[in-house]
């Protein structure tokens, strides 16, 4: 059996701490969803062809586009992905006034454009062979006190995530989650310990890295 392409992927891992602990936002594929169903995830989604067309109002900072690039990767059309994920899967968006105009849902009315400046590149993996679908995900960190309107609005989300609420990261490793959601997970709450609720999250000395590209996983930092 042929294995399944590898596509490009961008997920973002917000991290609210204006409570009692950290909490993470996340919510549950469906059932009959081919890839990870009934599992709990971050929003995020494959890179679609047009994201590198979205504009936004900045960029990934260099550190972040330096890895993406070094990696291969288109860095504004990852970043897009997953701010245009976050705003389908979730309703909510991360923005600014710019002066170009976009069509993306939720921005638009808003007279906001994205700003990737607010994400940090925190994880990339690699899903095995063998699975009906492969992705190069890449996870992006970002502090939820840049969300542009009310955090706890889901109303303009779609339905390809249930449940989404704002789990606590003591908690989130108690429900049903993907191998690679656990490991992330862990990596989120090592850096989550002891940060302030106004302490600026500091970006990754290096990125870890699933790479399943060849006949054996490695495991390596992106520098």
């Amino acid at each position: 059996m042929t294995d399944a392409p590898i596509r490009p992927a961008a997920t973002v891992l917000l991290l609210r701490r204006d409570g009692s602990e950290p909490r993470v936002l996340m919510g549950m594929r469906g059932a009959k969803a081919v890839f990870m169903p009934s599992k709990y995830v971050f929003p995020g989604g494959a890179v679609d062809a047009t994201d590198d067309a979205i504009p936004l109002a900045s960029g990934l900072g260099p550190t972040c586009a330096a890895r993406l690039r070094a990696e291969g990767q288109n860095p504004d059309a990852i970043a897009a992905a997953a701010l245009r994920e976050l705003v389908e899967e979730t309703g909510l968006m991360i923005g600014r006034p710019g002066a170009q105009a976009t069509t993306l849902p939720g921005y638009a009315d808003a007279g906001l454009l994205p700003d990737a400046s607010a994400l940090t590149y925190f994880f990339r993996a690699i899903t095995p062979p063998g699975r009906p679908r492969r992705f190069d995900a890449h996870f992006f960190l970002a502090d939820a006190n840049r969300l542009s309107g009310d955090p706890d609005d889901f109303g303009a989300a779609c339905d390809e995530l249930s449940h989404l609420h704002w789990v606590a990261l003591s908690e989130a490793r108690q429900l049903d989650l993907p191998f690679i959601t656990e490991v992330v997970l862990a990596e989120l709450a090592s850096v989550a310990r002891g940060l302030g609720p106004d302490e600026a999250i500091p970006g990754p000395a290096t990125v870890p890295f699933f790479d399943n590209r060849g006949t054996a996983p490695a495991f390596r930092q992106i520098a």
